[in-house]
């Protein structure tokens, strides 16, 4: 299932007036694919992926995720999609610093009311799948940041998202990390059939992306191709 904006806007207060941090936007991001959004700070990146996870609401314009018109829910039921329909990876990975990996993302699974053994089995085959098997039961302070960002990217696969939101995943990263981060991404992508928005300002790395578009003042342009080193 895609994600798809729809000619969204979206202002926010600015003295007597209205900034605009989006501007008809619109952009249609199928499953198994990512896309990865540039441009400058300021430029509206991070409207977009608030508005795409469902946590503001656009002025105008339709947001659809995995089949379903968020304009018409309830805080209620915009809560239960993010849950069982949205995984965000945040910038910084904010992990309970008491908590093994594994419990990390075994706190997500209880959230969506699964049984344990099934929520214990899914924790451990997604770190498995990031490669932090041999990592399960060590904590954060235990864990390089490379790897604290891969419990990130598991922990938000959880639930089994159709779309997966992506802020900054390379920012506290050296190259060679951010790199594998990336290339982790784009095969959890296909493998797992998410649409996928990823936010950078790291262009090293756009190559791994299906498609790349620039947000500039709250507009949207599509560029040529994936961006390479």
């Amino acid at each position: 299932m895609s994600l798809l904006l729809a000619d969204v806007t979206l202002t926010y207060p600015d003295g007597d007036g209205r900034l605009t941090a989006l501007d008809a936007v619109s952009l249609d991001v199928p499953a198994g694919t990512l896309t990865a959004v540039v441009g400058p700070s300021g430029s509206g990146k991070s409207s977009l992926l608030a508005v795409a996870a469902t946590l503001v609401t656009p002025d105008s314009g339709r947001v659809v995720v995995a089949g379903t018109e968020t304009g018409p829910l309830g805080p209620a039921a915009r809560a239960e999609l993010r849950r069982d329909r949205i995984g965000i990876v945040f910038q910084q990975p904010n992990l309970l610093p008491s908590l093994t990996a594994l419990e990390q993302l075994q706190v997500m699974g209880h959230l969506s009311g699964r049984t344990s053994r099934a929520v214990r089995d899914r924790a451990a085959g997604l770190l498995d799948a990031v490669g932090l098997a041999e990592q399960a039961h060590r904590r954060p302070h235990q864990l390089s940041g490379g790897q604290r960002q891969r419990v990130n990217i598991a922990r938000a696969l959880m639930n089994e998202p159709s779309v997966l939101l992506v802020d900054e995943p390379t920012s506290a990263l050296d190259h060679e990390r951010g790199a594998a981060v990336m290339e982790l991404l784009a095969g959890l992508t296909a493998e797992r059939g998410t649409a996928t928005v990823l936010v950078t300002h790291d262009r090293a790395h756009l190559g791994r992306a299906d498609r790349v578009v620039t947000v500039q003042d709250g507009r949207l342009t599509e560029e040529t191709a994936p961006a390479a080193v």
